[in-house]
């Protein structure tokens, strides 16, 4: 993320989930192998119907309200940093100094740039969050065939299967994020980077990757999220939902450097929809703090959201 830009209580459902079937599977080809062939079978797994017609008249856009802790999620409000590496515990027990109390991680994604993560461990979840930093969840998954960045170019979505591949790859994610200790409620936040949404073969493409990733994760039980630069990706899904697009992400997380932190003002969106707690915004990005001695590269962000569910149960800001 900062490496791109220019400009209540868990609650269990009696169901077996995929990616408890999936859990002990040691290859993660294997895990898309499967999900590929069942977590979408009957998608429609092409880009044309992701708007699909236009609304009637007299049609009122879904406002993605709703209080997300009735389906398990934990609510964050606060300030919070994203860097491309998980810091190591010492770091972040330093930067206890700092007014920030959450983290964006980033658990997995071929399109991730800080891969190796060495750091990034179900210890170190479980140590820092005794600590008291919460922890929002990130994958750069595939990016829009138009994404502005040459680095994220290589990993673009298939145009031929949009909806199936983003099933797949929240199939991925859940694996990355239960291998670190994280539970169903949890968010996980899709990273789509700058891309030219105004070229519509392109936002047909991409809008429909985020419905299936969307979908996917609210079918076993997770909160999706999306993350993206304010002008293109965050922009895309307005236009999406008052269109009456289904299957759009539940929390936006977006990206408009050296404005105000704000959560209520942001001029691509509605300023009723996506909320409550369904918002976070990065207003700074690239920059270097001190705290505790410690200096780090990172973005910054606002944040009203969920946040990461442990397998060990907490309440965030009771």
């Amino acid at each position: 993320m900062w490496y791109v830009h220019h400009t209540g209580r868990r609650s269990w459902r009696p169901r077996l989930s995929l990616s408890s079937l999936l859990s002990g599977v040691p290859a993660i080809p294997a895990v898309l192998a499967l999900v590929a062939l069942t977590a979408t079978a009957t998608a429609t797994d092409t880009a044309a119907p992701a708007l699909a017609e236009a609304p009637a008249p007299g049609f009122a856009p879904p406002d993605m309200s709703g209080d997300l802790t009735a389906r398990g999620a934990e609510i964050y409000e606060g300030r919070g940093f994203d860097t491309c590496d998980a810091p190591s515990l010492a770091a972040m027990r330093d930067w206890l100094d700092s007014p920030y109390r959450a983290i964006g991680v980033y658990i997995g994604g071929r399109g991730r740039a800080c891969s190796a993560q060495p750091h990034l461990t179900a210890d170190w979840v479980t140590e820092t969050d005794a600590l008291g930093w919460r922890h929002l969840p990130l994958y750069v998954g595939s990016q829009a065939p138009c994404v502005r960045s040459p680095a994220k170019s290589r990993v673009p979505i298939d145009a031929d299967h949009p909806r199936r591949q983003g099933a797949t790859e929240a199939a991925d994610a859940i694996a990355s994020a239960e291998a670190l200790g994280m539970a169903p409620g949890s968010p996980v936040y899709l990273d789509v980077e700058d891309y030219d949404h105004h070229d519509a073969a392109c936002a047909d493409i991409t809008l429909a990757f985020v419905q299936g990733f969307s979908r996917h994760l609210t079918d076993e039980g997770w909160i999706p999220g999306f993350y993206s630069s304010a002008t293109s990706g965050i922009a895309h899904m307005e236009s999406a939902r008052l269109a009456g697009a289904p299957d759009l992400p539940d929390v936006l997380w977006y990206a408009r450097w050296s404005t105000p932190a704000d959560l209520d003002a942001e001029p691509a969106l509605d300023r009723a929809a996506w909320q409550p707690h369904r918002r976070v915004h990065q207003h700074e990005g690239d920059v270097r703090e001190t705290h505790g001695g410690r200096r780090m590269h990172i973005d910054r962000n606002l944040i009203h959201a969920p946040v990461a569910v442990l397998e060990d149960d907490h309440q965030v800001n009771p």
